[in-house]
């Protein structure tokens, strides 16, 4: 047992309550970063936005291409308000749409809406 662990021991702290709450902390943490993902990181990562399962964008792996490629997004939506409410629930303007209501349904939270939003009009 290393001294940190001797004086925990001491003070009659478990060292697997310290870990645990090591294990919390970790945890916390990449909970963190993903709050503070960029909206291309967003975009990209297959877990939230996965943008790339459907759309071509530049700088992305094995993009899709079920979807419109994603450039000069800023000529095709000049109005952002547009633009977020796509993303947010695509179905409003065609419900013919494969595209998922990322807002509707909770897949991103609006802060990570406005953040994809950002990414994609600077496309």
């Amino acid at each position: 047992m290393n001294n940190s662990l001797r004086k925990l021991a001491v003070l009659g702290i478990a060292p697997a309550v310290m870990f645990s709450a090591m294990s919390l902390t970790a945890v916390a943490t990449a909970g963190d970063k993903k709050a503070e993902m960029t909206g291309k990181e967003l975009a990209f990562d297959r877990k939230k936005g996965n943008c790339l399962a459907c759309h071509q964008i530049a700088g992305g792996d094995m993009a899709g291409n079920i979807a419109p490629e994603l450039v000069a997004m800023s000529a095709r939506f000049p109005d952002k308000a547009k633009l977020r409410a796509q993303i947010w629930d695509a179905q409003v303007a065609n419900p013919d749409t494969l595209m998922p209501p990322f807002g509707k349904h909770k897949i991103l939270s609006d802060k990570e809406i406005d953040k994809v939003v950002e990414f994609i009009s600077s496309l």
